[in-house]
């Protein structure tokens, strides 16, 4: 991360010619929004005193106030690699603040910050590392999206099965020109399908990666004459695209999750953070998981998780404990996607972890073996159960979770139990083409 003065901006953007600035949020569901200025107005924006109107972004509306405020991070400052390279076109990701200066409660780059703070009152840091998946179809003769493919490819192919590899190339070296540590790239088990892995980090700069890594991959495969997509499921055929997320704690320059006598080197802590995560992972789903389309993921059969298990040995638990060398002991959450909003998964999943070990809470006993091979008496007897299983269950779940409403706050849990309610119900009153073709001629 960077730690960059107002003095080493306005140095930066004179030396490398920048003329123009996004200035960027996201709104409730992780969208980048941005207002863009010209150097002009720089100063104006170091300073705070850059207006938008709130009342206008999805998830905002309603507000009493429509002027808000964008507070730049100056740590956030990039130089986009692929804009030309006169009159550059530079960015800083913002907070946002009520005229009185008063934070905005339901930015989710604040929801973050609050949990962050939290914890380091524990004297705790959470570091995070994303393993982001995504499809790159082809595009049709109006530029639009589909969901196409002419390729067969499958987990670690390369060319000419993998057809997407020069545009992963790109977005790779785009990424480490933007200062990202790629830590690897490769195509996955679905045909078109992608993944980009980068170095772990503390938990808001993952977050603010994870929001310039979406915006990246859709413009380099947008150069390349492809959409870029992290729909969970395109389609129907394949696996769907996951977002597992690595977790470990750290305390004093030390991870607290190492415990060498442990047989899955697990300490306490660890096990007790696993614990606050499976406490609270049903309703957490509904902010991990936030789409409809995300729970077509969620099916027997493939590799995402259906059942809510951890193991230091199966290879498709809920959490996975992976086998490391170095110390570098983690948790390994698989049921997230990148549909999510990265600011109010890792909200959540840090509070339901310090939750865990605030309150000692111990999770159920490991299973190592392929759970959806088991017969549903078998997962009976082992007290197994399982994930929401569409939207509106996981809706339920989160409206159930008085704690989980109040790490994201009463008013922004509202705004997403409704807004997601409505996606439901919209999702219910569609008649799909599965529907047409199995009862049209029947009935």
């Amino acid at each position: 991360m960077h730690t960059y003065t107002r003095e080493d901006i306005l140095e930066m953007v004179e030396e490398e010619d920048v003329g123009f600035i996004r200035l960027q949020f996201t709104d409730i569901f992780g969208t980048i929004k941005n207002m863009a200025i010209t150097v002009s107005q720089l100063e104006k924006a170091l300073n705070n005193e850059c207006v938008f109107d709130g009342s206008s972004v999805d998830g905002f509306a309603g507000l009493g106030e429509a002027d808000m405020y964008l507070y730049p991070d100056l740590n956030t400052f990039e130089i986009f690699p692929w804009r030309p390279q006169q009159g550059k076109v530079a960015r800083m990701i913002c907070d946002i603040h009520f005229p009185d200066g008063r934070p905005f409660e339901i930015d989710p780059r604040y929801v973050l910050k609050n949990v962050i703070r939290d914890a380091e009152e524990m004297g705790y840091q959470l570091n995070a590392g994303p393993e982001c998946e995504f499809f790159l179809f082809h595009t049709d003769e109006d530029n639009l999206p589909t969901t196409l493919t002419h390729e067969q490819g499958s987990s670690f192919d390369v060319g000419p099965l993998d057809l997407g590899e020069n545009a992963r190339r790109d977005m790779v070296l785009t990424l480490e020109d933007m200062g990202f540590g790629v830590e690897a790239s490769h195509h996955e088990k679905a045909p078109a399908q992608h993944e980009i892995d980068f170095h772990y980090d503390e938990a808001l700069t993952t977050a603010d990666n994870l929001v310039t890594f979406r915006m990246v991959v859709k413009t380099i495969a947008k150069r390349h004459g492809l959409h870029a997509t992290f729909m969970p499921k395109p389609r129907i055929e394949t696996d769907g695209s996951g977002m597992h997320i690595n977790l470990s704690l750290w305390k004093d320059g030390k991870n607290i999750f190492r415990d060498d006598n442990d047989k899955n080197g697990l300490s306490e802590e660890g096990y007790y953070f696993m614990g606050g995560l499976l406490e609270h992972i049903k309703a957490i789903t509904c902010i991990t998981n936030p789409t409809v389309n995300s729970y077509k993921r969620f099916v027997p059969g493939y590799e995402a998780p259906v059942y809510i298990t951890w193991s230091g040995k199966a290879l498709a638990p809920l959490i996975r404990i992976p086998a490391v060398r170095g110390g570098h002991i983690r948790l390994e959450l698989r049921s997230p996607d990148p549909s999510a909003n990265p600011y109010l998964a890792l909200a959540v999943l840090l509070a339901a972890g310090l939750d865990g070990i605030k309150n000692q809470i111990r999770p159920m006993g490991s299973v190592d073996l392929d759970v959806q091979e088991m017969t549903d008496e078998e997962r009976a007897s082992l007290h197994i159960d399982k994930l929401p299983q569409s939207l509106s269950e996981a809706v339920k779940e989160l409206e159930e979770d008085s704690f989980i409403q109040d790490i994201l706050g009463r008013e922004l849990s509202a705004k997403i139990i409704a807004s997601q309610k409505q996606a439901y119900h919209d999702y219910c009153m569609q008649v799909t083409d599965w529907e047409i073709e199995n009862y049209l001629h029947k009935i």
